[in-house]
């Protein structure tokens, strides 16, 4: 028996000689206001606890340690705190921590400057985390009301009532372009905008001032970060990756910034009813250097090389159309092949010297060329059959009844080479609060384009004519004797030089009266232009184009920002405006017109003890000397004429703020009426007439696991005009497409952020780690962009077959910051 007392001693020993090894450190946890927070994690090393909905909190530690308690919660900054307990001792602790805002659009919610002049500030730190097809800021952008886009695989927007053409984008106060054949989302691939390059983002959806360019809708100027030490960053997932470089050289006169990214769509394309060989690859690398000259000169380079392939070998297409009580199917069987490139290189260089504190020039010089060709040959015959409706029958929803009505041949060999080459100079004066700004540029333009494309369209045999195709035919009582010719066929060759001078001049000044706060700004811009081209009349024109704004900040209890925007805002045509739909250009195409008028109302206020921003904007656009357009996907047609009116009016409405504290959501309504009146005949909707848009991104976490977070981007949109069949009388067609609606929604997990690094984290020096999964398109909504038109000749009818979007996607997606 002495053995088992011996044992039953020991353990006893034992165990008051562990628990007089633990000592502890308990408290209560509270904001700045003394309110308890629930939910935060105390830890050190890999042990821990987190606080009750109390605040109150009790950790066991080891005795004559020296360890650093780490309080952390998603919302609010860490506190750190090192103790060394002694034997037996219990200490309490009863921090109070400090309010952060994890932003995601990071717009700011006190009223400043910025939004003063009707901007939108965009901090880029976690744009890269909103899901989307295709991720970034534009991605975001489509979230803002007055913003609209019904395909998720393009990065273009309309802008209240504008088309793509009349958005500006600037990188560094350097315009950059998009590519000019593209005509469908899937051939489009990376924005030129690199979200893991930016620094800052702002947005105007109109009413901006006369620095900026010659265009009717928006600007969105973007600044590329500076480095201040060592980064590299990778991203990856199951659509392509990304590579961040960021370093400080030459005793820290020298930085640079490096961009690599590559994109594979081929998950996105698969997904939707076309089956077939798509290989859709992206390529794109940037470079940002800056030095430091002088104390006073800054030299910028920025560079960015870009290369799309697209090749798509379609085999098969079943699409499912009509009514529940008449289903019917389209087969579709293809040969043939689409071969499509675009390959981008732009240069810039920018020179910053301060003359003084006062005073600052800028010289920028930039060249950007585009090499593109569109060429396929792809051959489709199709056939309608009726699909099984009976819920009881084992063939539920397969096709029976098959009839071959018909087949399409599409042929192009589409070629344009673009060079454009500019050099400004701008000058910058600002002391006290007055600041005024000019600046000249010149730019040259020299586009060289070949435009071979050809449809044949076959209905049971018969060869279907061309639109307004009317010959003499008198069949079956004779034969007919016309030509065959192709549905379309489009044949141009077009070499054309443009040259423009433009300048601006503004004025802006900051003021009270009594104690209210007031912006004013004063700007007119000017351009010269002329077009001179192989085969065409040289032209010249020249605009002139002021612009005002004003806002005031009254000496209210409420904290309120007043708005006012008016001036008139010309766009001179660019070389796709002056195209028309069968590949001619037309130097005597005017500048359209647009005379915006915006009243905006930002009220800032506090919600459950939490910052709320609410911005409210009306608008009216009267718009002169509209050149018509049509849109098939992205491709936009012109009529290339001067022949038509048109008006946009709406509201546009956004709360934002921390719906969940700690992180910032938003909500966007926005309601838009755009029409136009051509050659007098009366107001009919424009092609971007989307007239309601409602759109949330919301962002959370699990209050017990703050480091497992989730994004939701949700937006619907009415349907715009469009789907109408080639070439078709917008009067005599004015149907809508169904209306867009899409969510995606991902689930984060940060493995290292609130926490010490584990010992391998440390071996592998990584400063931010995170998993995670995407769901595109989570209800699996079958949207329409496009319809195919097939045309039964036994019957005499048309159907109109809708061009389905991405369906439901799964990403999994990672990143490493070192």
């Amino acid at each position: 028996m002495k053995p088992l007392y011996f044992i039953i001693f020991l353990f006893l020993i034992s165990n008051f000689v562990s628990n007089a090894q633990t000592a502890s450190v308990k408290g209560k946890v509270t904001d700045i206001n003394g309110i308890a927070i629930e939910g935060v994690t105390v830890s050190y090393g890999k042990r821990g606890t987190t606080t009750d909905k109390t605040g109150f909190y009790n950790l066991k530690v080891p005795e004559y340690v020296t360890l650093t308690l780490v309080f952390s919660h998603v919302a609010y900054v860490s506190v750190e705190k090192r103790v060394r307990l002694l034997h037996n001792r219990t200490v309490v602790f009863s921090p109070k921590m400090a309010l952060k805002t994890e932003q995601i659009d990071a717009i700011t919610l006190k009223n400043n400057k910025k939004e003063a002049r009707g901007v939108a500030k965009i901090k880029s730190k976690n744009v890269r985390i909103i899901p989307g097809a295709n991720s970034g800021v534009e991605n975001v952008l489509k979230t803002l009301p007055g913003v609209n886009s019904n395909n998720e695989l393009s990065t273009q927007y309309n802008v209240r009532g504008g088309n793509f053409d009349e958005n500006l984008v600037y990188v560094n106060g350097i315009e950059v372009y998009r590519p000019f054949l593209i005509r469908s989302g899937k051939q489009e691939g990376l924005s030129f905008v690199n979200p893991f390059l930016t620094k800052n983002i702002n947005f105007s959806a109109g009413g901006f001032q006369a620095k900026y360019g010659d265009k009717m809708s928006s600007v969105l100027d973007i600044t590329y970060k500076r480095p201040k030490k060592f980064a590299l960053n990778t991203n990856a997932s199951l659509l392509g990756a990304n590579l961040t470089y960021e370093n400080v050289l030459y005793q820290n006169r020298l930085s640079a910034l490096i961009g690599l990214r590559y994109r594979n769509n081929s998950l996105l394309v698969n997904s939707g009813e076309n089956s077939g060989n798509f290989k859709p690859n992206f390529t794109d690398f940037q470079s940002y250097f800056s030095f430091l000259a002088s104390n006073k000169l800054v030299v910028d380079f920025l560079g960015n090389l870009s290369l799309n392939n697209y090749i798509d070998e379609p085999v098969t297409r079943i699409s499912n159309f009509g009514t529940i009580a008449n289903p019917v199917a389209l087969i579709v069987n293809y040969e043939g092949k689409e071969k499509d490139q675009y390959l981008t290189v732009f240069g810039a260089l920018k020179a910053t010297y301060k003359y003084n504190d006062a005073l600052t020039f800028n010289l920028i010089t930039s060249a950007y060329n585009t090499q593109e060709e569109e060429h396929f040959d792809t051959f489709a015959f199709y056939s309608l059959g009726d699909v099984n409706a009976d819920f009881g029958s084992d063939n539920f929803g397969n096709v029976q009844n098959s009839v071959a009505i018909g087949s399409q041949l599409n042929h192009a060999r589409n070629d344009l080479d673009a060079l454009i080459s500019n050099i400004q100079i701008k000058a910058s004066h600002l002391k006290d609060n007055t600041h005024i700004e000019v600046g000249l540029k010149y730019q040259h333009e020299d586009i060289k384009d070949r435009l071979i494309e050809w449809e044949v369209v076959d209905s049971a045999g018969f060869s279907i004519r061309p639109p307004h195709f009317i010959p003499k035919n008198d069949q079956p009582y004779l034969p007919y004797t016309g030509p065959i010719v192709p549905f379309i066929s489009v044949r141009a060759t077009n070499a054309i030089q443009i040259n423009r001078f433009m300048g601006f001049a503004q004025y802006s000044k900051v003021d009270y009266i009594n104690d209210s706060k007031i912006w004013y700004n004063f700007g007119l811009r000017a351009q010269h232009w002329q077009i001179n081209g192989t085969g065409i009349e040289s032209k010249g024109h020249t605009i002139i184009s002021p612009r005002i704004q004003l806002a005031i900040k009254p000496d209210w209890d409420k904290d309120m920002l007043l708005r006012m925007a008016t001036g008139v805002y010309q766009q001179p045509p660019f070389y796709r405006e002056l195209r028309d739909s069968l590949g001619r250009v037309h130097p005597e195409l005017e500048a359209q017109k647009s005379f915006h008028f915006v009243l905006g109302n930002d009220y800032s206020f506090k919600m459950w003890g939490r910052p709320f921003k609410l911005v409210t904007e009306l608008y009216y656009k009267n718009i002169s000397k509209v050149n018509p357009f049509t849109v098939e996907n992205v491709r936009i047609r012109y009529s290339a004429k001067n022949n038509a009116t048109a008006f946009a009016s709406g509201l546009d409405i956004r709360l934002n703020g921390e719906f969940v504290p700690g992180t910032e959501s938003w909500v966007s309504f926005g309601y838009l009426n755009t029409k136009e009146n051509i050659d007098g005949r009366g107001f009919i909707a424009r092609p971007t007439d989307q007239r309601l848009k409602f759109a949330i991104l919301f962002q959370d976490y699990v209050p017990n696991y703050p480091n497992l977070k989730m994004y939701m981007n949700l937006v619907y949109n009415t349907g715009v005009p469009g789907g109408s069949p080639a070439f078709a009388d917008p009067y005599l067609f004015q149907s809508r497409l169904p209306d867009y609606k899409r969510a995606d929604i991902g689930i984060l997990y940060e493995l290292l952020e609130g926490r010490r690094p584990s010992r391998h984290f440390r071996q592998l020096r990584a400063k931010q780690m995170s998993v995670g999964f995407e769901i595109f398109n989570l209800f699996d909504v079958q949207n329409t962009i496009s319809n195919t038109w097939v045309r039964d000749a036994s019957s005499k009818l048309s159907f109109a077959v809708p061009n389905r979007l991405t369906g439901r996607v799964f990403n999994i997606k990672m990143a490493i910051t070192f």
